[in-house]
């Protein structure tokens, strides 16, 4: 009997493709069918080297219906709660529109339980449900802050937590794995101090990929970390006519220089597809191969002028994410922030990723967005999501500003997509590329987030 159980690094090998009878399968939503196709052919063992992505696929089909839960008569009837005159037409004109993600489950179009949340993003689309306007204020008056001091900077203080829940059954001798993100090592961050923590944490060296608190304990089924951290936020006017660098700072000049990583692919999420090769080429035909600024503000554009902001499933789900959305054009912050970094590696610009929380007063929640290199400038920053948004509002001077800067309500935990946690976890984690609300590992079950939940809570800023 061949093994099923899909590691992280399967995950590496989802380009890899499958045979054509399960392909067609899923396509159809013939879920079960494609998954026992996939375990004959792994008892089989006839074709080894497709073992890593038959697994991964397996993997994802379980999870689809998970995700994907809501069926179309129920999407329909929470509409209707709030708006009584939509319709099967309305909601068939929004999937037409890419409004609304949807899969196939046995057959059966089903929705994710945030397609809502999602919807109230285009008032103009929905005018009979409730989309509340941001309330921008804040927002402002620190990029104003920034603008006029040259840097903004927060002491933070948050704790997160995570639980099993009640249907996980732990019990005193049931082994239990934890990892919860802490903040990294990174130019925007300093003074960074675990407060607290449930006793057993181990924590990461401050420059790990994804850093975290680490726990292996018997009989827990809750953990909290609570530290508290500097962030600095510099400001940058890229759209100057002679950009000038940011004040100063050791933090900043401290800060890896460009590797050959930052410039190649990263199967597969990050990569150079035929369809990606030909946009980067029609992006960057005005601008000089040696133009970093040139590109990356191009890609930039790009990005944030035409992909929409649409709730993601889990992105274990999700095919080749840069592609799939250059295509779609639809995403969520990270699609946003993998889409940027692979046309600015097309373009010879070194880019990274980085990720962890959105940190602002009344609102703490996982974000992701990039990092760029230009040469006399340094390493800078680009938030796509939070471009596309400023886009979608009318707000150009809003979308500029994440061009170049962040603000400093972040808490960076990552900064490599697809990195290990340290120890590694040896089974397949609820998101194998990002860590940004913790894993846990029970009785060498890794859960997924419909199997526990997580909070983080801003306890000060100043």
């Amino acid at each position: 009997m061949a093994s099923y159980e899909a590691t992280n690094d399967d995950f590496r090998h989802l380009d890899d493709g499958l045979p054509a009878d399960i392909a067609r399968l899923k396509a159809a939503g013939e879920l079960t069918r494609a998954v026992h196709l996939i375990e004959c052919e792994l008892d089989a063992g006839t074709r080894p080297e497709l073992a890593p992505c038959l697994r991964a696929e397996r993997a994802r089909m379980l999870r689809t219906p998970l995700d994907f839960s809501v069926t179309r008569e129920r999407a329909v009837a929470q509409v209707r709660e709030e708006w009584p005159e939509f319709g099967e037409a309305d909601l068939d004109a929004l999937v037409d529109r890419g409004r609304v993600d949807w899969r196939l489950v046995e057959g059966e179009q089903r929705f994710l339980p945030s397609f809502l949340d999602a919807l109230r993003k285009y008032p103009e689309e929905m005018p009979g449900m409730a989309c509340p306007a941001p309330d921008r204020t804040e927002q402002l008056a620190v990029i104003a802050e920034m603008r006029e001091r040259g840097a903004a900077e927060r002491h933070i203080h948050l704790c997160a937590s995570i639980a099993a829940g009640e249907e996980v059954s732990v019990d005193a001798s049931t082994r239990v794995r934890c990892w919860l993100p802490v903040p990294a090592a990174c130019p925007q961050a300093c003074d960074i101090r675990l407060l607290d923590a449930t006793p057993g944490a181990q924590v990461a060296p401050a420059d790990a990929s994804q850093r975290t608190a680490y726990w292996d304990v018997r009989g827990q089924r809750e953990f909290f970390v609570d530290y508290e951290y500097v962030v600095r936020a510099p400001y940058v006017d890229l759209w100057a006519e002679v950009p000038t660098p940011a004040a100063a700072d050791a933090r900043f000049a401290a800060a890896a220089a460009p590797a050959v990583a930052d410039v190649s692919e990263d199967r597969p999420h990050i990569c150079f597809t035929p369809y990606l090769r030909e946009l980067a080429d029609r992006l960057f035909a005005g601008t000089a191969a040696n133009d970093q600024l040139g590109r990356a503000r191009a890609a930039y554009d790009w990005v944030t002028n035409n992909v929409d902001y649409r709730f993601q499933p889990a992105y274990l789900l999700l095919d080749g994410i840069a592609d799939g959305c250059a295509k779609s054009l639809r995403g969520d912050c990270g699609v946003f922030a993998l889409t940027f970094i692979t046309l600015c590696r097309l373009g010879g610009v070194p880019a990274r990723w980085q990720s962890g929380l959105y940190v602002a007063p009344g609102n703490v929640g996982p974000h992701d967005w990039a990092m760029f290199y230009v040469e006399g400038l340094g390493w800078l920053w680009a938030d796509c999501s939070f471009g596309s948004s400023a886009r979608r509002e009318g707000d150009e001077d809003r979308r500029r500003f994440y061009f170049g800067n962040l603000g400093p309500w972040r808490m960076v935990a990552n900064s490599e997509f697809m990195a290990p946690l340290t120890p590694v976890c040896e089974v397949l984690r609820n998101d194998p590329f990002d860590n940004q609300v913790g894993e846990m590992v029970v009785d060498e079950r890794g859960l997924t987030s419909h199997d526990f939940t997580w909070k983080t809570e801003l306890l000060s800023m100043r």
